[in-house]
């Protein structure tokens, strides 16, 4: 079953948690007072819903994926959130964030990002809301991303590159939380995720469920499969959460199975890791015999993380989530085959999702199936057009 809100300790059965150094408990004790606070606040929910509204441009779109559901031999049906404003879902959190970072008070905001969709969301709400932002992006990540962090930079926000480790997204993670901690009083940290500490995963999981809950409205019948790219987390829990416990649909999250899963190179958590605490929650991760961390690999940014948000942990050990991966090449190949298809360039986190689609196809002859599609592919096109050429 599913729980509406972790139990006392910030837990989904033995996942979540607060593993936090002691100067941040105090923010994340205010944190989830705030949180409680505001989510329980008409005003801040009407706010809040006017924004996704008249700025973000929601309820997105559930777009028929006619030519490629006569393909495939399907009903395919795509979740629009790269029609939100920024092009991703991301913006649903930050946006909420950034409201209830002003409502504590609060000036600077801090974050992470990988694919860079987080980083321009947060700078993006930052604008809006007069909020000074710091976005930390791993080198490796800004180099792929080149044109996210102009957009970052554009919004006013700085972008602090971190060199340590391989410089992806968990590298950002870990600056950001060290930032946080030299200035917690005058500083909020909008994680871009279900992860790291308690509230956080919950938080996020509230922000994003709007997906899920416009899904709900906008298709006359349940889904037989809904289908989501999983990283941390964010737009899979977003479209899953209204649907955990229907027995009538089949969940499917798609890790990045990377250059295959037999190569040791890929970022399937959930397939492949164990249960350790990473970032400040107890959840699935890459880790070897001695608990230390691994390098995640994926084509895609967004995807190239060593973990994963624990609710997902909680419904994987509960079997109310299907969790698969694909590899680089299927994704690639999906990324191109919805492009010349619908005219539709995906996010290669989103394509993940599709290639999975892709290759049950014949198993899900007939079915109902719902993608998220969480981003559009701009972002990703100069390097797929590198590895093209």
């Amino acid at each position: 079953m599913r729980r509406e809100r972790p139990d006392d300790r910030g837990r989904f059965g033995a996942y979540g948690g607060a593993f936090a150094p002691e100067t941040l408990m105090p923010a994340l004790i205010d944190l989830e007072r705030a949180f409680v606070d505001a989510w329980e606040d008409p005003g801040f929910r009407g706010d809040l819903a006017g924004l996704l509204a008249d700025y973000v441009g929601r309820p997105t779109p559930v777009y028929h994926a006619q030519r490629l559901s006569a393909q495939l031999g399907l009903d395919l049906w795509l979740k629009r959130e790269d029609l939100a404003h920024t092009g991703a879902h991301k913006i649903n959190n930050t946006i909420a964030q950034g409201l209830l970072t002003k409502r504590m008070g609060k000036r600077r905001v801090i974050a992470e990002t990988g694919a860079g969709q987080h980083g321009v969301a947060t700078a993006t709400a930052c604008a809006l809301l007069d909020l000074e932002c710091v976005v930390y992006m791993g080198v490796k990540d800004i180099e792929r991303q080149a044109l996210n962090v102009y957009r970052m930079e554009l919004l006013g926000a700085e972008v602090i590159p971190v060199t340590s480790g391989a410089g992806t997204l968990k590298e950002a993670v870990s600056a950001a939380l060290r930032g946080w901690v030299s200035s917690v009083e005058s500083t909020h940290y909008i994680i871009g995720s279900v992860v790291g500490p308690h509230p956080y995963p919950w938080m996020v999981r509230e922000f994003q469920k709007v997906i899920g809950e416009e899904l709900q409205e906008q298709l006359h019948e349940t889904p037989d499969v809904i289908v989501a790219p999983v990283g941390g987390g964010s737009n899979a829990m977003g479209i899953f959460f209204p649907y955990v416990g229907d027995s009538d649909v089949l969940l499917v999250g798609v890790e990045a199975g990377g250059f295959g899963i037999e190569t040791g190179r890929h970022g399937a958590s959930l397939g492949e890791g164990s249960p350790g605490v990473l970032h400040g929650a107890m959840t699935y991760m890459l880790q070897d015999d001695f608990g230390q961390v691994l390098e995640a690999h994926s084509i895609s940014a967004g995807l190239d993380y060593p973990g994963v948000g624990p609710e997902h942990a909680y419904f994987k050990d509960e079997g109310l989530v299907r969790y698969v991966s694909v590899t680089d090449e299927e994704a690639l190949s999906a990324f191109h085959r919805l492009a010349v298809t619908e005219g539709i360039i995906p996010a290669l986190e989103s394509a993940h999702g599709l290639a999975w689609i892709i290759r049950e196809a014949a198993d899900l002859a007939e079915a109902t199936v719902v993608l998220n599609l969480s981003g559009r592919g701009d972002k990703d096109v100069q390097q797929v057009a590198a590895l093209d050429g």
